[in-house]
């Protein structure tokens, strides 16, 4: 199957900060895509066939956390999972860049979202590494990683949905100050957050080599305009939608003989 990233422009031609951040056409309407969701997931994980990994990256106040709780509020959370990955700590430090990403992907008939990502260690510790180190990264190096890594995922079953939230440098101010004005959203403040600001025109700049880079067929990137987050969340979740759709069109093949002899047992007694 292809799905058709949204937005994405000719081969060589890509700069995320000229892509637009609102729509010119309206998505699919959300609740039709969170019903399709709530019914095809359950078939995902009745038939145990393949994996969901949702990658979502985006700027800070992008509405990633917003994002993913829109969609797992239609999913069965017997196989839905969320984490969130930020500056790598402790045993991370100590291990490869993809040591943490391992035990948190999907089984066969879950569906996985991640908020920030193994992408970090090509665009986050790029500009910001987290420890001092003898020599500079490979940076063409993990980018080859993370495709053979994503390309072993999908022969084994694990289908992979990159999300990039693309907002302007307008609609991301007014977000971060409205966040500064509630008191239980200042928690998610910390110092890094202001160069992050300042560093706005440097990250992107990161972001469009790591998309160039990472755009494959198997692991399509889908750049959503999302300037407005309703209309964010609605493309989000058709995309996610049509791929479980796909993935798991019908509930598995019943058993025939075991469910006669079940319906037998449990058949009332005659008088």
């Amino acid at each position: 199957m292809e799905i058709d990233p949204y937005g994405w422009p000719a081969a060589g031609t890509l700069d995320v900060r000229k892509l637009p951040t609102l729509a010119s056409e309206p998505p699919p309407p959300l609740e039709e895509s969170r019903e399709r969701l709530h019914e095809h997931q359950r078939r995902l994980y009745a038939c145990q066939r393949y994996g969901v990994l949702l990658v979502v990256q985006g700027l800070d106040a992008a509405g990633k956390d917003s994002l993913i709780r829109t969609l797992a509020r239609a999913m069965d959370p017997a196989a839905f999972r969320a984490y969130s990955f930020g500056r790598p700590l402790g045993d991370e430090l100590n291990h490869d860049f993809l040591w943490r990403v391992w035990p948190r992907l999907p089984a066969r008939g879950q569906v996985v979202a991640f908020n920030r990502s193994h992408y970090e260690a090509v665009l986050a510790e790029r500009l910001w590494p987290v420890v001092e180190v003898p020599e500079e990264p490979d940076w063409p190096g993990r980018y080859q990683a993370i495709n053979d890594f994503e390309h072993h995922l999908h022969r084994e079953g694990t289908r992979i949905i990159k999300v990039w939230l693309n907002t302007s440098a307008e609609e991301q101010r007014k977000r971060l100050l409205k966040r500064l004005n509630k008191p239980r959203k200042r928690w998610k403040f910390e110092p890094a957050d202001i160069e992050n600001w300042l560093s706005r025109d440097q990250y992107l700049e990161r972001v469009n080599e790591t998309l160039i880079a990472t755009h494959t067929g198997h692991a399509p990137w889908h750049l959503i305009p999302n300037d407005d987050k309703g209309d964010a969340r609605a493309r989000v979740a058709h995309v996610l939608a049509e791929t479980l759709a796909y993935l798991a069109p019908d509930y598995p093949r019943e058993n025939i003989e075991c469910i006669g002899r079940y319906r037998t047992l449990l058949a009332e007694p005659e008088d």
